[in-house]
């Protein structure tokens, strides 16, 4: 087993975070305590997961779909963030390039559990 700080799905995740964090410090009020705050709750839970999946080898599928879930949900968030432009078309797309590596890389996890 991996240490879960090692592995590049995590580390991605984890960089993840921390860019959202510093990113909804600078959200409007009205969104910091709604939107900011789902944001900040469902990458916590998706870093909890990875750490989960690789831990917990009888319950992988079930925290790998978890993970695939919590990113997709952070995935509307943020859409949602720059449609009421929150976030600038530049932040936009340098979250959801790192959104995207951490996607890639679950899938990946994915096959090789099959």
């Amino acid at each position: 087993m991996v240490l879960y700080e090692h592995l590049p799905i995590y580390k991605a995740s984890y960089d993840l975070t921390l860019q959202l964090f510093h990113s909804i410090k600078k959200f409007p009020k009205e969104f910091k305590y709604t939107l900011g705050e789902q944001i900040k709750k469902d990458s916590l839970i998706l870093i909890s997961s990875i750490y989960k999946a690789n831990v917990l080898k009888d319950k992988r599928k079930e925290s790998l779909q978890e993970c695939r879930a919590y990113i997709e949900s952070i995935k509307v968030l943020i859409r949602i963030s720059k449609d009421l432009h929150i976030f600038s078309l530049e932040k936009f797309i340098t979250i959801s390039q790192s959104i995207e590596t951490i996607s890639k890389q679950l899938i990946g996890w994915e096959k090789s559990e099959k």
